[in-house]
């Protein structure tokens, strides 16, 4: 390869990482979805991670009734998505490697034995929505004592 040649591959690289932003899956399908459960010693299972090949699609779903403690594990999930993505593997690959993570930590990790199918995402959200309450109805505010 010549000189001017690397120089234009350099330049055409450069271009793609600041326009197209991090390597990612598509975060939505609505054909069905392959997961895996991911769970922390402290709390059980924090969400799940989806893949589904047909869409080139990957994501994360937080089970709600954990809160905020489910949401910031996803943050480590999606990174992890992003890093397969790059790597050029389907989605499906993505849940192979994410199984092998044994780090566990504040962020879980995958539970043996729980990749399943689920119809869509949708059926995996109501999945993760299960134990979930909504919020009760703040009281209105009273008017200040003198």
């Amino acid at each position: 390869m010549s000189e001017n040649e690397e120089s234009r591959l350099r330049d055409d690289m450069q271009l793609r990482l600041v326009e197209g932003g991090p390597a990612s899956y598509v975060y939505r399908t609505g054909k069905p979805v392959e997961y895996v459960a991911i769970a922390s010693e402290s709390v059980g299972i924090l969400g799940y991670v989806w893949a589904c090949d047909a869409d080139d699609a990957a994501g994360w779903e937080a089970r709600l009734s954990l809160g905020p403690i489910a949401m910031n594990g996803g943050a480590y999930w999606f990174a992890r998505l992003r890093e397969t993505k790059a790597r050029g593997l389907l989605p499906s690959q993505a849940l192979d490697v994410l199984s092998a993570d044994t780090e566990g930590g504040w962020s879980g990790r995958v539970v043996p034995g729980s990749r399943a199918t689920a119809t869509s995402v949708e059926a995996l959200r109501e999945k993760a929505r299960e134990g979930w309450e909504p919020p009760a109805q703040p009281e209105p505010p009273r008017g200040r004592r003198r």
